[in-house]
């Protein structure tokens, strides 16, 4: 049985990808840091406070639903957020490439 958000699968997958995130973006040009990392940080931390928000009011069925989709929306944007690095810079590209590849996976359940 689940005890709290942080026991949930789901959860555990979306804070580790954030986390994966924030040791990516350190990577990143320190001339472009912030303009490419501070939307994405925070997008992936957003998923992680909407599932925690979502399940704390899970009895009421259409709050909870509207966190999931706010968790899956901020899911969203931190893929498109990710898609602008790898294209502006072709070293940046080669050396994250491996970290987008798994962070595409975990997204992907």
């Amino acid at each position: 049985m689940v005890g709290s958000f942080r026991d949930l699968t789901v959860y555990k997958k979306a804070f580790a990808w954030a986390m994966e995130i924030f040791d990516i973006t350190k990577s990143f040009p320190k001339e472009k840091r912030y303009e490419l990392t501070d939307q994405i940080r925070r997008s992936s931390r957003a998923v992680c406070r909407a599932i925690g928000e979502g399940y704390r009011k899970r009895q009421y069925p259409k709050h909870f639903s509207s966190k999931m989709s706010d968790a899956d929306m901020e899911n969203t944007e931190s893929q498109v957020s990710l898609d602008f690095p790898l294209n502006v810079n072709t070293s940046l590209m080669v050396n994250t490439t491996i970290y987008y590849l798994s962070l595409k996976r975990l997204v992907a359940y």
